[in-house]
Formats: structure tokens, sequence, C-alpha cells
């Protein structure tokens, strides 16, 4: 996640003398008819990080925390979970806890953390939601410097640390993780980035000036493999890591994203590395999965070195009916949106469009595609912050405090960041970290929360992008996990469009959007059939559908 500060300054200088980043003009479709308000203490938010820092500069300080949106009591509002670190060992500091927060269905949120049994203190860094046992209650992984923790969902509003007994407690550096079923048997699995090896009593001693301390880079330290945890019967794991071809102690991840990049019905897995190539594991089929991330391009930035891989994303966004892949780099390293070319290669489309010009100055940590306002077509929301307070004096055009972007999406690859035009709340600079989306007030259109490092977290309310038809579908899986994750929804749109997403956890940087999916369509009034393809092989096909509705399907059994 860290170069030189010099270094850095030195390469973007060369690149911009060599005129490989062409000033790049992209044609503004109207005004959005979008704004994004601020409506966190109006919602009853008042959640606030806690990053230890007192002076040492240790690593995890500059790492931050993620956010979840998930539906704990079942009531279809999506509540909202933020991370929380704490502070270090033996310091005298109030300890930082986590916080949930329940949603009334109309945006209205009230703080439940303690009651739920989560006001559980650890150096928390990210967490997934999905229901892994199958009952019918989703439940929360929390990770962070280990041990991690697994809380069961009791039903009635309480969770139960089952850490121990489903044996996925990694003692290690963990950062984001993702629930999925790689092997199709129904149970959801575990999969779990880790970082560095550091520990206090590994802490390393870094300077610029010779004099004083400054954090240190994550070449400083040993790699940790990330770890793979299959599901078995019985709410229980196994760490099927080396058996599925996964073990890679030089890694240095900090994202992960659920991909079918070669549409063959098993998914693959996409892991965002930090100064160390990024991996594409192709999904075999038989439990195993072989790195392709070279071969496909995906592994290192267009000059073949390997960049500060963060938060990242799958999705088509250019409708090509197959995924891309997006993920958020250091600053002066910019974006990188990777265009499934659909024979096995990615093409980073970003240094020739407005997303890699934009972003080329941010530290993107979390970053993501979403459809802000319903028109159907996919756009980029990401943001982020240095992991430096002091940056600013070696490089003078970079911030600590960065303002998001927001990539509108235009069509035929390309992009215009509107930042700055829908609404001052969003264009704010911060030293931002998790991010998420949801529909937490229940009019159609996608909302956003924002963590900041040692800071408040955001909750950014989307004003006018119902203006737009949408339909959400929300899957209830019988011979798949219970959750349809992993399952590929399919819309056919009047005039004989298309439109299809797969229904995910994880991506992000160390936070989780909504499960339900929710398609924007433009102006039309509803959609002329629905599929969904599940994990098991069961499809359910539906006919027409309006607009402006929550489909609740079940596998083999329906809508309604």
């Amino acid at each position: 996640m860290r170069r030189s500060p010099t270094a850095v300054a030195l390469a973007i200088t060369a690149t911009l003398a060599l005129g490989q980043l062409p000033r790049l003009h992209a044609q503004a479709a109207g005004a959005p008819g979008v704004a994004f308000s601020d409506v966190t203490s109006a919602s009853g938010i008042a959640f606030r990080h806690t990053s230890g820092a007192f002076g040492k500069k240790y690593l995890p300080e500059t790492m931050g925390s993620g956010v979840v949106f998930f539906d704990f009591d079942g009531d279809g509002a999506q509540d909202l979970f933020f991370v929380n670190s704490t502070r270090f060992a033996g310091r005298p500091e109030k300890p930082g806890l986590p916080a949930l927060y329940r949603n009334d269905g109309k945006g209205r949120f009230t703080d439940v953390t303690r009651s739920a049994g989560l006001a559980v203190e650890m150096y928390g860094l990210g967490a997934a939601a999905a229901d892994y046992d199958n009952d019918g209650n989703v439940d929360l992984y929390v990770t962070g410097l280990g041990p991690n923790r697994l809380f069961r969902n009791l039903g009635g509003g309480k969770f139960a640390d089952v850490t121990a007994k489903a044996g996925v407690g990694d003692p290690g550096f963990s950062t984001s993780a993702m629930f999925f079923d790689y092997d199709k048997d129904g149970r959801l699995d575990l999969v779990v980035a880790n970082y560095v090896s550091w520990s206090i009593d590994k802490d390393l001693f870094c300077t610029l000036d010779g004099k004083s301390k400054s954090y240190c880079t994550p070449e400083s330290y040993k790699g940790q493999s990330l770890r793979l945890y299959r599901g078995l019967a019985g709410g229980v794991f196994e760490d099927a890591t080396k058996k599925a071809g996964l073990e890679d102690a030089r890694a240095k991840s900090l994202g992960l994203a659920l991909i079918d990049f070669d549409s063959d019905s098993w998914p693959d897995l996409f892991v965002a590395n930090d100064t160390q190539p990024n991996k594409l594991y192709k999904n075999n089929g038989n439990g195993s999965f072989s790195d392709v991330g070279m071969a496909a391009g995906v592994a290192f930035g267009e000059t073949g070195v390997a960049r500060a891989g963060m938060g990242t994303d799958a999705a088509d966004y250019s409708g090509s009916g197959r995924a891309s892949l997006l993920i958020g780099n250091f600053s002066n390293e910019m974006l990188g949106l990777y265009h499934n070319e659909g024979n096995g290669l990615f093409i980073d489309e970003a240094p020739s469009s407005t997303v890699g010009q934009a972003s080329l100055l941010t530290l993107t940590f979390a970053a993501f595609f979403f459809d802000f306002d319903l028109d159907g077509r996919l756009d980029i929301f990401s943001v982020g912050g240095h992991v430096a307070d002091d940056i600013q004096k070696v490089q003078p055009k970079v911030s600590y405090a960065q303002p998001p972007h927001l990539f509108r999406n235009l069509g035929n690859k390309r992009f215009e960041d509107l930042v700055t035009r829908v609404g001052p709340a969003l264009a704010r600079p911060m030293v931002a970290r998790g991010a998420a989306y949801a529909d937490v007030d229940g009019d159609g259109d996608l909302d956003l929360a924002v963590t900041a490092n040692g800071g408040p977290a955001v909750l950014l309310r989307n004003d006018g992008g119902n203006k737009n038809a949408w339909l959400r579908v929300r899957l209830v899986g019988t011979k798949s996990n219970r959750d349809g994750i992993g399952a590929r929804v399919s819309l056919s749109l009047p005039g004989g469009g298309k439109s299809w997403a797969v229904v995910k956890t994880g991506s992000s940087y160390c936070s989780q959007s909504e499960l339900p999916l929710t398609f924007g369509l433009g102006a039309a009034k509803g959609v002329e059939a629905v599929e969904v393809i599940w994990p098991s092989g069961q499809v359910d096909r539906l006919g027409p559908q309006a607009a402006g509705r929550t489909l609740v399907v079940t596998e083999g059994a329906g809508a309604r």
C-alpha cells in the first residue's frame, strides 16, 4: 500500500513528461438529476473509528476499517455494521467498539450493539455477512489483527461468538473476507485475505529523514497467505487452503472479489495484493484453483510492476455479458479498470479513460460498481485518503484527505467524474477507507456508507436516483446456499436488451454491500423476463415483471 513518497513523485513526474497520460475530455451526458445528502446524524448514526494511534507509527493505524449492509433481523430493511479497531495493548485510552445499527425501514437507525452481543473489543478491519449455516439468519464474520471472530445469528436480535467451534479464528493480520460456495455443495465457504506479518514486537523503525519514525512500507514485512475455509456439515469449517492450491506466503492481500471470468458457472476468485502481483484464481471445478493472473493481464500494471492493490469489485460495466474488474491502487498509480475481452485476457481501460486521469493522484481504498442513477449502466464509486498525514510536504499535489470519485457510465466504455455535481456532501474530502451501498430507505435507489480512518463515518442518501425505473431481486436458496450467493440473475428488457448481475459478498475494501440486487431500468416500465441460474444448476424462469418492486425468488418455487 505504501511506496517511498520521493520515488512515486519522481515516477509520476517522468510519466507526465513522457506524455503517457493524454488529457481526456469525456462527453457530458446532461445533468445527472441526483444529489447525495449527508443524513448521518439525522438517521441516528454516530459511529467514529478508533485507530489506536498514539505516536508510535504502527502499521495497522493506517488501515482503517470497513462497513457492512445486511438484514440481520430479517425484516427486509438493510441494517448497518461498522467494524472498529481499538487501542493497542496496555494503552489507557477508551476501547474502540464496533457498532450495529438496526434500520426501521425508512432510513432511521438505532444502535443495538450491546443487546445483540457484538460489543466486543478487537482490532477489527473488515467483515462479511452471510447465512453460513442455512438457518435463515444472516451471520457475521469480523477480521482484524487475529484471531478473527465468527458471530452466529441466533435470531431475536442476538449473536453468539462461535469462532472456536467453527474453526475460523485466523490468527493473522486479516483484512477483507468473502463468503462463497466454491465447490457448489450448498454450504458456504469462507475466504480470508491476510496482509503482512506484523506485531508490536516485530514492528520496524523506518524513517524518511534519518531521524523521526515514519510508517514502514509493506515491502518491509513478510507477507501472509490468505486462508480458504471449506464449509462442512454442522456449521464447522476445515482449512482447505493448501488443498485448493491457494497457499501463497508472499501475498499481501487487501481486496477480494467473486468473479466467474470465463463464464463456466464455477466461481473464480480475484485477490488484490499490495506491492505483490494480483491473483486471478480459476476454479478448476474439482476443489482446486489455478492462478491465471499473469496470463490474463491482471497481475501487474501496464508498466509490468506490481501496484498497491486494495479494494476491488467485479461486474459487467460494458454490457459485454462478461465480468470485468475494478481495482483501487496507490496515489500516482490510478484505478485499474480491467475489461474482460472474453478470451481469457483483460485490458486495463483506465489509462485511456477519464477513470485513470481523474484517479491518478488518489490513493484508493474502497471501489465498486453500482448504478447510482438507475439508467441501466453500472457506474463506479471509489473512496480513499493517504496513509501519511504529512504527504504534502513531499508531494504538494497529493493530499491526506481526498474527495471520492463518482464515475458516471456514459456507455461505450466512457465515463465522466460527477463528484462535484451531485451535492457538496459527496465531494467533501475524507481520509476514507471502507464503503458500501444499499437502499436504506426503501425508495429504490442506492445510498452510500463510508468510513473514515480515525474519524466519523457518513451515511449519504441518494436523492433523485429513483427518477428512473428499477427492479430489486432477493434470492432464497433451497438446494443452493440460503442467500443464493453465486447465483446469476438475468433480465430480458423491452427492445431486446439484457442485464445481469451475480449475488455476492465481499468486494470493496474490508466491506460488503447489500445482498439483494438492484437493476436500473431507465425509462422502462418493467422487464419481459427474469432468469435465475442457481449454484446448484437449478434454473428458474419468470415472466414479465413490473418495475418499482422487490421480487423475492425462492429456488425451485417461483417468486412473490
